[in-house]
């Protein structure tokens, strides 16, 4: 337990004394702080806070520490979620045809750079079958035929639920989720996508932006909700084209990006620093 900590991610009406309070929640628990971080909402009179402490030495067992949290939390109204650093939570990456951002997480979590376990990888192609069983990893075949898409979807489910997964990571999965499905992991489901959008939406944006002579493309990482491609933003990033670039450079140097930003955004999950607030997000770096 010594190099294990709890994490704190609240959220609640902005008033006096909530910093102090909780402050002086770890404090009289024998707790020592190592990060914490806060915004404040001035236009909705909202805050916003991520603290970290060591379990080593507090005084609460971490089973008791919810309880004992609860009378703080109900007297500031809160919105609360607690969290310890030596979880490793269960993911599961769904994925079409396109696999740059599959080999890279697969690599990145060989790497111990990625804190969390890829349980399996779901396709409704047989593309990645050879690199996920080169890693050892489970494969699972789900072709989404016509007419029987809420049947796929509801063996998908099933898989997860007795697999425990705690993260769902569409790692360009060329299909939508229906409103069941994102029922069962809101928040949990992270979707990496072109920044194209939306003045390119739709098929062959590469060729449209190509052809409008763009300067800039860029990739999006953002929560999956029922409005497509317009969920909650966790990271973004952008790189320079010119009109030297071809279709083939742009192609290219647009999977980099989304490999990169993909990657940010699920860690920033993992290390529990993303408040969900409306239709954006509060990210805590």
């Amino acid at each position: 337990m010594s190099d294990v900590n709890a994490i704190l991610l609240l959220s609640c009406a902005d008033r006096k004394g909530i910093v102090a309070e909780i402050s002086n929640f770890i404090f009289r628990n024998n707790g020592n702080i190592v990060h914490a971080d806060q915004h404040t909402s001035k236009a909705d009179k909202l805050f916003f806070m991520r603290i970290e402490w060591e379990l080593n030495g507090f005084g609460l067992k971490r089973e008791e520490i919810s309880a004992a949290f609860t009378p703080l939390a109900k007297q500031f109204k809160m919105k609360w979620d607690l969290h310890f650093t030596d979880y490793t939570p269960r993911m599961a990456i769904f994925v079409s045809r396109h696999l740059h951002c599959l080999h890279d997480l697969i690599i990145r979590r060989h790497m111990g750079e990625l804190a969390a376990d890829i349980e399996m990888v779901i396709s409704n192609h047989l593309d990645a079958r050879d690199i996920v069983e080169q890693f050892g990893l489970k494969f699972f075949h789900f072709p989404v035929a016509p007419g029987k898409k809420n049947q796929t979807e509801a063996e998908e489910l099933r898989l997860l639920k007795r697999a425990n997964i705690d993260l769902v990571v569409l790692a360009r999965y060329m299909q939508v989720l229906s409103r069941k499905f994102l029922h069962y992991y809101p928040d949990r489901i992270i979707n990496i996508h072109h920044s194209f959008l939306p003045a390119f939406a739709g098929g062959n944006p590469y060729q449209r932006a190509y052809d409008r002579g763009v300067k800039i493309i860029g990739a999006t990482g953002h929560y999956v909700t029922e409005q497509l491609d317009e969920g909650p933003i966790i990271a973004q990033d952008v790189i320079k084209i010119s009109h030297r670039d071809a279709i083939p450079d742009i192609q290219t140097k647009s999977k980099d990006l989304e490999r990169i930003v993909l990657a940010r955004a699920l860690r920033l999950h993992l290390e529990h620093r993303i408040l969900v607030y409306g239709s954006k997000t509060i990210v805590f770096e």
